[in-house]
């Protein structure tokens, strides 16, 4: 790849993360307005659909929506939207810099997943990196230590990266179907579902609550769009080291709209956790390259 196209696929990676840290926050403010979990859901997946719609008409047109893969995005999307569940539910009950920081966990879920079920070589290296890792996470939560991290944020929070995780996996199945493709079936699969719980949660509310729900949606399909263009410009392994840039916007976004800074341990864990995951990035990326030669013909 040029390296014109990888700068470009690292600055799409960084407003991805930059999206996707705003919706977080809007999530947290729609919270402190009577928007309940639910609610959230089905307006993130409701407004983010005509913004991948409007993307895939105007790259491979409507047509590519079509697919033979139903059953994938139906496992995908049923993964999906309990990650979300996950996900939301962390931002909620977590100050916004500790959700963020459990989410750099997904790099050593994806390795254990990779070990246990794809049945993926892991060696030595790798998995101590795995347990470094976790050791950052005990830093952040500190289990019975009276912080401001609540056991049961910490929990779901960690499984709202082992779901991310999990999706990964299953987008490896379906990674012959348009980018866009997979999005839009994210959203239309999954809204029915979400669909049955908003509607034991309907309720009025004020004009600025209705965008802050509009907002969450179309900032977060810009997040899953900016994701995709990122993936297919620049590899994996080189556009990942940018997600924990979102450290820095959960931490401006918690202070200046909830007055909250990240506590001292987290400043102390989130530094393991992330060089855990940039050791098991780099390894994967060394054991690729290795591969490759590996595996191409002598002259």
């Amino acid at each position: 790849m040029s390296g014109d196209r990888v700068l470009k696929g690292i600055a799409l990676r960084l407003l991805a993360i930059f999206f996707l840290s705003t919706m977080s926050a809007l999530v947290k403010l729609a919270e402190t307005r009577g928007a309940s979990l639910p609610e959230t859901m089905f307006w993130r997946q409701a407004c983010a659909l005509p913004v991948v719609l409007a993307f895939v008409a105007a790259t491979r047109g409507l047509g590519s929506l079509r697919t033979t893969r139903i059953k994938g995005h139906l496992a995908r999307s049923l993964v999906g939207v309990v990650g979300m569940v996950f996900t939301f539910g962390a931002v909620l009950l977590l100050p916004l810099a500790e959700a963020t920081t459990f989410q750099f966990t997904v790099p050593i879920f994806a390795t254990i997943l990779g070990a246990l079920v794809l049945g993926e070589r892991t060696g030595v290296q790798r998995w101590g990196a795995v347990l470094v890792g976790f050791a950052g996470v005990l830093i952040v939560a500190q289990p019975g230590g009276g912080t401001h991290v609540p056991l049961f944020g910490a929990i779901v929070g960690l499984l709202a990266a082992l779901f991310v995780a999990l999706v990964a996996i299953l987008l490896r199945q379906l990674r012959d179907e348009p980018s866009g493709t997979t999005v839009f079936w994210f959203s239309v699969l999954t809204l029915p579902l979400i669909a049955v719980p908003y509607a034991f949660h309907l309720k009025t509310h004020d004009p600025l609550t209705w965008l802050n729900l509009a907002a969450i949606g179309l900032v977060g399909g810009c997040g899953q769009l900016a994701l995709t263009g990122a993936a297919k410009l620049a590899p994996v392994t080189t556009v990942v080291p940018m997600d924990y840039s979102g450290l820095i916007w959960a931490t401006l976004y918690g202070w200046l709209l909830f007055g909250v800074l990240p506590s001292t341990m987290t400043w102390v864990g989130a530094p393991v956790i992330i060089a855990s995951g940039l050791f098991i990035v780099w390894r994967e990326q060394r054991l690729g390259k290795q591969q490759t030669v590996t595996a191409a013909p002598e002259d």
